[in-house]
């Protein structure tokens, strides 16, 4: 081999060589570019995580408050049923009181033209 070949060939190698790095160096940032990515990726599918959690503790104590209003409006239920039948025994009075109120009104007017007092 010449020593001009042999020149040439150190600075091919070397070209080469250094071709590889500078290729070797973008794959290794590209790499770890996608590892950071990766890694905030991460932490934050870790803090939604934890958000998601307290939601769901607080749906949780949503759900057993709402339980214990659905016990308490039983409850109320109970009451309203008995309001009801009250209201309903009022009306019936009320209905009673009419008729005993009409029948003495008759009856006054019996009384008045049986013994001719003026009415009052």
């Amino acid at each position: 081999m010449a020593p001009g070949k042999a020149t040439e060939k150190d600075q091919l190698a070397a070209s080469l060589n250094d071709l590889f790095t500078s290729v070797s160096a973008m794959v290794k940032g590209e790499l770890q570019e996608t590892n950071n990515v990766l890694e905030l990726l991460e932490k934050m599918n870790v803090r939604v995580a934890d958000e998601y959690q307290g939601f769901g503790d607080v749906a949780s104590g949503l759900r057993v408050f709402v339980e214990q209003l659905k016990s308490k409006s039983s409850t109320f239920d109970d009451y309203v049923q008995q309001l009801d039948a009250i209201e309903q025994n009022v009306t019936e009075f009320e209905a009673v009181i009419s008729m005993l109120d009409k029948y003495v009104s008759l009856l006054e007017s019996k009384m008045q033209s049986v013994y001719q007092i003026p009415p009052a």
